[in-house]
């Protein structure tokens, strides 16, 4: 399908933001170059090689949020943390090898970049097992440049319970540290991440959130159903806090391929929330196979042509691309 010239327009107005994508794990893993273009080398662009500063242009972004990993299933192992650090310098090394990509940390320094044309890279952390037990850890990240902090990942931790994986406990929500790490995190101005979390300590995290949470990356149970993905109460819980939910491009959690099931993710939050709460959360660089016309950046001009398509309105359309992310990060 062409692109229509307004769905052009609509996009280059709105430059993308994503909230997450894990591609300085290969950067560290094996020398990933952002500054690079790159084919993914897997049928359908499977697990990784899905993000790099060419495609994020080509794609009309205007900043991605890049996820920080370290192995959920160790346990408070020594190194984690070290992990993280490591993520970061890789980003570091890409920042002092070229002057179009920033390090941005606010809504004005993204703002600032793409009006000088330039992209912009947040950092976020995925699971707070990378703290080995140590609430004060975030202090040093969030000097580094750490905007948010996902509190779970496949494993329990100190914080809670994953809504799958190692040490799963339905019934249980958040724990002392985890409540003790939500107001960390906003005395830094670190916002709350909330995906792969339990329900009971989702819930128990907007309910002591003072500051918006978001949700980078995850599907609706009221699209399709998975443990994956989160139900309206969750949804509603997030909108109230200010909060907004990133959809992410997995067929296996969405429920189909292509562009439609994504856009099908993304109504329904409207639909159950308002314009304010949708966003977009890839997971590329995830272990995904990503879907059908969103293999990398290039594809979200695409996706923008396909929630007109939808009847989604153009102010909808700004706020899912890149409006509601910024005003989290103001919030926060």
């Amino acid at each position: 399908m062409a692109l229509s010239d307004e769905a052009k327009a609509l996009h280059a107005r709105h430059p993308a933001i994503d909230l997450h994508a894990d591609t300085l794990m290969w950067a560290r893993w094996v020398g990933y170059d952002l500054k690079r273009r790159h084919n993914p080398p897997l049928y359908k662009g499977a697990l990784a090689g899905h993000v790099d500063m060419p495609r994020m242009r080509e794609g009309g972004m205007g900043a991605q949020f890049f996820g920080l990993v370290s192995l959920p299933f160790l346990g408070k192992t020594r190194g984690l943390a070290a992990t993280i650090d490591q993520q970061i310098d890789a980003l570091d090394a890409t920042l002092g090898a070229t002057n179009e990509l920033v390090l941005a940390k606010t809504r004005a320094d993204v703002e600032d970049a793409n009006k000088r044309g330039v992209l912009a890279a947040l950092l976020g952390i995925e699971g707070a097992h990378s703290l080995e037990g140590d609430v004060n850890r975030l202090e040093a990240f969030a000097k580094r440049g750490v905007r948010y902090l996902g509190l779970l990942h496949f494993s329990s931790n100190d914080a809670g319970f994953p809504a799958y994986g190692r040490g799963r406990r339905d019934h249980e929500g958040l724990t002392r540290f985890g409540r003790e790490l939500v107001a960390k995190c906003e005395s830094l101005g670190v916002i709350v991440d909330l995906s792969h979390i339990n329900k009971r300590g989702f819930l128990d995290a907007c309910a002591a959130a003072t500051r918006p949470p978001i949700v980078s990356h995850t599907g609706v149970l009221g699209a399709y159903e998975h443990w994956r993905n989160i139900d309206d109460e969750q949804l509603r819980a997030v909108a109230n806090a200010g909060g907004c939910v990133g959809v992410m491009f997995c067929p296996k959690y969405l429920g189909g391929d292509g562009l439609d099931p994504v856009v099908k993710h993304l109504k329904h939050i409207v639909d159950v929330c308002g314009e304010d709460a949708p966003a977009l959360g890839s997971d590329w660089d995830g272990f995904i196979v990503p879907s059908a016309g969103l293999a990398d950046p290039t594809g979200l001009p695409a996706l923008t042509g396909a929630m007109l398509e939808a009847g989604m309105t153009e102010q909808t359309i700004g706020k899912i691309l890149r409006d509601n992310v910024l005003r989290v990060l103001h919030d926060t």
